[in-house]
């Protein structure tokens, strides 16, 4: 078995290699092969506090069979292959610790087919969600995953992203069928058939979907689609605490509200909106509640959540009857992260989640407030929390050493309680290279043993996507 790429200083002979891949892609693709500054490092991660670790060029895929060429490529020489979506991940997954080769993937950006009798489509990975929502439209459908950013779908489905929608819809893992990967060899595999449900061999498909391109590149997915709801109702309501906030969210996924999305806010956070996105909510604990179904089960879910809410002190609702002022909602809630940074001018948001079972959600939020508050950080907390997700948004001083080791204890201390309470290091945001110390302690030696055979089995070199998931 060939050696695996270790996390070191390239070797000269490395260099050399790299240099000979780019000459002879560079002949092959033409100026979609880049190799300036500014591009590369718009490669590498710009979105949050983790260091900018720029590949040594870009390419710009247009279809599988260019996938192809450039994996051959680095393959026969040993050189780091990395695929990029957007860019929009936060965990450092599109860095390229050991240099290597960008594959941008945005031109491939084609729905290949659409099936709505069978619910379901077929999109190349450069797709974005709101581009595939736009092409559904008048299909009567839509794909639910919601993380906020518009994402490519590929990259979804590499960090196995979720988002508001995943309390009804499910996450990634639950929407995508079947996919179609470039593997370390060069050789494309396909994982699943479109049908529903199958007996037949390992769910390759799982496996694939989550892995950070560190065992192949998406070229293809098969995604599972919903139809657009008859009614769709949305509201806030103000608690007097964060603990009876999640406490009314516990009780209403308990008792089986088919609530469709059910967002908490902190009273910082929502200072935080309320400035940016020209909100004038109450700055208190506040769920953001949305529900989807016929005209009269929408007004039930709505009485009962009312109730429920009740019983924990929360407010009158105010709700967000019409179409555009739904969206305004919501796109609030989506630029969550960039409210934060007016908060502390000058800071890097080091981006962070966490998920619990639902039984613990309460107190592993209230914990972490406390540690917050006790720490004198700024750190707004908002959360998908009707799967027992949730985030904080610390806001460093990336120049104050002192600033930076309180804030990596806090969020170390926060991922440690999760794990204790019988939850993950990431809901969401996928592990990339900030999550990679906590893998041991959340899986344990012997299935991170199996994980890294998986990981040999597929890449013997160690090409694909090196210096993540792993430690």
């Amino acid at each position: 078995m060939a050696q695996m790429l270790d996390e070191r200083t390239r070797e000269p002979a490395a260099d050399e290699a790299v240099r000979a891949v780019i000459a002879g892609l560079a002949s092959h693709f033409g100026d979609r092969l880049a190799t300036g500054r500014a591009i590369r490092e718009q490669h590498a991660n710009t979105v949050t506090w983790l260091a900018n670790e720029a590949p040594d060029a870009v390419v710009f895929a247009e279809s599988a069979e260019d996938v192809q060429i450039v994996v051959r490529a680095c393959a026969k020489a040993g050189v780091p292959v990395i695929a990029f979506g957007t860019g929009s991940s936060l965990e450092g997954q599109v860095n390229a610790p050991l240099g290597g080769i960008s594959i941008d993937l945005s031109r491939m950006n084609r729905v290949l087919s659409v099936h709505p009798e069978d619910l379901d489509c077929v999109v190349e990975p450069g797709v974005t969600r709101k581009q595939l929502n736009d092409h559904l439209r008048d299909a009567g459908l839509f794909f639910p995953i919601d993380p906020g950013a518009d994402a490519s779908l590929g990259g979804m489905a590499s960090t196995r992203a979720s988002g508001t929608n995943a309390v009804r819809y499910g996450t990634m893992k639950d929407n995508v069928i079947a996919l179609t990967a470039v593997l370390a060899n060069g050789e494309i595999i396909t994982t699943a058939r479109r049908a529903r449900k199958s007996a037949a061999g390992y769910d390759l498909t799982r496996l694939f979907v989550g892995a950070e391109g560190t065992l192949g590149i998406i070229t293809s997915l098969t995604l599972k689609l919903s139809g657009i709801p008859e009614a769709i109702s949305a509201g806030v309501c103000a608690f007097p605490t964060i603990r009876a906030a999640c406490d009314a969210v516990i009780l209403t996924i308990q008792s089986g509200l088919p609530v469709a999305r059910i967002e908490l806010l902190d009273e910082v956070q929502v200072k935080a909106c309320n400035a940016y996105s020209k909100l004038n909510l109450a700055e208190q604990p506040t769920l953001f509640v949305e529900f989807h179904g016929t005209e009269a089960s929408v007004h039930e879910q709505a009485e009962r959540f009312g109730e429920i809410a009740r019983d924990f002190g929360g407010g009158e609702f105010a709700w967000a009857t019409r179409p555009e002022d739904r969206s305004k909602l919501w796109q609030a809630r989506h630029d969550a992260y960039w409210a934060c940074l007016p908060l502390k001018p000058g800071a890097k948001a080091l981006a962070t989640d966490v998920c619990v079972p639902l039984s613990r959600l309460a107190d592993c939020v209230d914990e972490t407030k406390r540690d917050i508050e006790e720490m004198g950080m700024i750190a707004p907390i908002v959360g998908h929390v009707g799967d027992g997700n949730f985030h904080t948004v610390t806001l460093v001083d990336m120049n104050d050493a002192q600033d930076v080791a309180k804030a990596k204890s806090f969020i170390s201390r926060m991922i440690h309680r999760a794990l204790a309470m019988g939850g993950t290091a990431t809901g969401e945001h996928g592990v990339g290279q900030g999550k990679r110390n906590y893998m041991e302690a959340e899986h344990g030696t012997a299935t991170l043993d199996a994980m890294r055979a998986i990981k040999a089995a597929l890449d013997p070199q160690g090409i694909m996507n090196p210096g993540k998931i792993l430690p």
